[in-house]
């Protein structure tokens, strides 16, 4: 099947960076498009930022200018570099791909077990 790990998540003081990853292993025939979500505690999951295998990204409006959704074709790596973090940014981040793992077989959701973002103020 798919696995994907995320890393680079920890605790960071506010206005600080952190850089996180998401790696795609396992039987994959293409990458559709990959995203970060976020869920902090007691709040629903959000979208924070999406990017199509064409390189295309939208962004949640509470992180436009400050993070970078970006990825790798070639590694089946994601990222997303966070910068100017605020205390609101606290979260357990998610990685989200949608893969195809058999050709002429609709592409399935995986998700990654998620990296705890804490920002102190």
């Amino acid at each position: 099947q798919v696995q994907l790990v995320e890393s680079g998540g920890g605790l960071v003081q506010a206005g600080g960076s952190l850089r996180l990853s998401c790696a795609a292993s396992g039987r994959i025939l293409s990458i559709n498009h990959m995203a970060w979500y976020r869920q902090a505690p007691g709040k629903q999951r959000e979208l924070v930022a999406r990017i199509t295998s064409g390189g295309t990204t939208n962004y949640a409006d509470s992180v436009k200018g400050r993070f970078t959704i970006s990825r790798d074709n070639a590694k089946n790596t994601m990222y997303l570099q966070m910068n100017s973090l605020k205390p609101e940014d606290t979260a357990v981040y998610y990685c989200n791909a949608n893969v195809r793992v058999v050709i002429l077989v609709d592409p399935n959701d995986y998700w990654g077990q998620g990296t705890q973002v804490t920002v102190s103020s």
